[in-house]
């Protein structure tokens, strides 16, 4: 689950962690208000879950109130297309008004969780507010990282290597290991994913200030996090992906003509796997669960059929809680109530097999079962192409 920035800042405050002052807007008339007072540059930045902002016209520094309502026009109750989040966008509900700051240094500073070393690591370089992938590539020296015993924490002798690295002075490197150590407290008490700050700038005042910030929050983790959970913008995140969220089922959306329903994680990724294998190309990532009722399927094709890219769909379930014979009614009977139109392609295996192959040939229906994962993917791609 991802924060706002002003989100974000508002957490990384409580934990002493000094940001520009900023306000957010939600309507022309309170960008009006905000900025009627305009006496220096201050930064509008667009509030939605997608990095590269700036680069798509999500950021501007204005000068007075024409300038702050002329740029908050075109983007409330807009979608911006970013390099992360395109084609459609995503609505901006939120303009983020924050003060301006004297920057002496720009630095790149985040926290995550490393899986092969499986510690938290912080990364930092001196190549601030630049995009941090293109530096890893082509400066990977600029990248320092530091892991964290998941015991003793980070340690001040971690800091010190780091700021000595950055050749900060005396003055700085103390305050950033106080900066450091604030950040990865609110990173582990947070069961944060991810804690970006990019930029962090040293100001005039020779202070660490996050000028930007991105957190993101372990979803396994949210049940611990109430607050936190409170604040997910669902009008950020796909509307069938919302949807399957609260159905219980797990659900990604994606840009392909062939929608999946699988049972268990690893088998959907085979299916989805051998579809692309096909020449075909998936619509979604669906598991349904291994106990997938009658309920849960009719679910799964409401929200399948909602994406009109959807040409076919391919169902792969193994029959190991639930009986075939049963699993094949559940699909028959949600075909029908929900009213499918387009080509069904269904494997079963597992107890019952031949009766639920047999109830899928009699039902009369749109429906075409297939041997194997194989050839239910081969036939799926040939639908698919068919209807093109």
């Amino acid at each position: 689950m991802n924060l706002h920035e002003y989100q974000a800042k508002e957490l990384l405050r409580k934990y002493e962690i000094q940001t520009p002052y900023g306000q957010v807007a939600e309507t022309l008339n309170e960008v009006n208000a905000l900025a009627k007072d305009i006496k220096n540059p201050v930064v509008l930045k667009a509030q939605i879950h997608a990095g590269g902002r700036g680069k798509s016209g999500g950021v501007k520094v204005v000068k007075s109130k024409e300038e702050a309502l002329e740029f908050s026009s075109k983007l409330l109750g807009k979608n911006l297309v970013t390099y992360q989040n395109q084609p459609s966008g995503q609505p901006v509900h939120k303009i983020l008004f924050e003060e301006t700051e004297n920057i002496i240094n720009e630095l790149y500073f985040s926290i995550l969780i490393d899986r092969e070393e499986e510690k938290v690591c912080l990364v930092v370089s001196s190549a601030g507010g630049m995009e941090i992938e293109e530096i890893s590539k082509k400066s990977p020296d600029l990248i320092l990282k530091e892991f964290c015993n998941p015991i003793t924490g980070l340690m001040d002798y971690q800091t010190r290597e780091l700021a000595n690295s950055l050749k900060f002075s005396a003055d700085l490197a103390g305050k950033f290991n106080k900066f450091a150590k604030s950040a990865y407290k609110l990173f582990t008490e947070n069961n944060l994913s991810l804690l970006e700050i990019n930029p962090l700038v040293i100001n005039d005042a020779n202070d660490f200030v996050a000028l930007d910030c991105k957190i993101s929050i372990d979803d396994n983790a949210l049940y611990k996090q109430k607050k936190l959970s409170e604040l997910r913008d669902w009008s950020q995140d796909d509307s069938k992906e919302a949807e399957a969220h609260h159905a219980g089922l797990n659900y990604i959306a994606l840009n392909g003509d062939i929608g999946c329903m699988v049972n268990g994680a690893g088998l959907a990724m085979a299916t989805m796997d051998l579809i692309q294998h096909s020449g075909g190309s998936p619509a979604n990532f669906l598991d349904v669960g291994g106990g997938a009722s009658a309920e849960t399927v009719s679910k799964a094709f409401r929200i399948l059929l909602s994406d009109k890219n959807v040409k076919v769909v391919l169902v792969n379930i193994f029959g190991g809680i639930m009986r075939c014979d049963v699993i094949a009614e559940g699909i028959i009977n949600s075909a029908k109530d929900v009213g499918v139109s387009i080509p069904i392609v269904v494997r079963l295996e597992g107890t019952n097999v031949d009766d639920g192959k047999k109830l899928l040939k009699e039902s009369y229906l749109n429906i075409h079962s297939a041997d194997n994962l194989t050839d239910a993917a081969k036939i799926a791609v040939t639908y698919a192409k068919d209807q093109k």
